[in-house]
């Protein structure tokens, strides 16, 4: 990893700093994620990745939002990780970074935001992430994953017509969602039951630097 990653004075002043106690969750991860944070800040609305409002909120509303994610990741040997519509990193390089133990593939079809990917990979030396250029849809045929994350990609409905059939039996889908989560979980109970996901639950997690919640929608698929 690079050492020249000090942030530009005037951003990191922009940039809401996370603190001792989110240093402390993030224990071992902490240096690549603050990397990681520092990159988007620079880089992420001069490449269309983060709106122009957003760098106060990298740390809150991006990072801490993803990594809500990362204790509903399944364990064990050989688990692999599809993160559908990946764009900026959010959540894919976030889980990444957190569990260097399992193996990630982004799914991004769009040429500049793959190229991102690629750097950011390169960058904080994640040798656990694959990029993949193409739409989850797209994908070779039987390619399945022990979990499948997204985050603002689509509606449950629609995203379990899209990557559904990505995750393996007994795997979990991971969505990261907003305030609308139980509609769209209610919503979604007939594609859920077709797509043979059952125990498909919001869980919620408080965030460490404000007063906000991260919703998950996390459906397990059955054999």
């Amino acid at each position: 990893m690079s050492k020249n990653l000090e942030m530009q004075p005037e951003l990191h002043l922009q940039v809401a700093q996370p603190g001792a106690e989110v240093e402390a969750f993030f224990a071992s991860s902490y240096e690549k994620m603050q990397a990681y944070a520092h990159m988007l800040a620079e880089q992420g609305e001069l490449r269309g990745l983060i709106g122009p409002r957003e760098l106060p909120r990298i740390w809150p509303r991006h990072i801490l939002n993803c990594a809500a994610a990362e204790r509903f990741l399944p364990l064990g040997r050989n688990v692999t990780v599809a993160d559908v519509g990946s764009g900026a990193g959010l959540p894919g390089i976030v889980l990444a970074i957190m569990r260097p133990d399992l193996q990630f593939f982004l799914i991004e079809p769009l040429a500049r935001r793959v190229v991102w990917l690629e750097e950011v990979k390169k960058e904080l030396g994640l040798d656990n992430v694959e990029v993949l250029r193409s739409r989850s849809q797209d994908l070779p045929g039987g390619q399945r994953f022990t979990a499948v994350t997204s985050r603002a990609v689509a509606n449950l409905k629609k995203l379990i017509r899209i990557s559904g059939k990505l995750v393996a039996p007994r795997g979990r889908m991971l969505a990261i969602k907003g305030e609308r989560a139980p509609l769209e979980l209610s919503a979604a109970a007939a594609e859920l039951r077709a797509a043979k996901f059952d125990s498909a639950h919001i869980e919620e997690v408080p965030s460490l630097m404000d007063e906000s919640i991260t919703r998950i929608i996390m459906a397990t698929k059955h054999l």
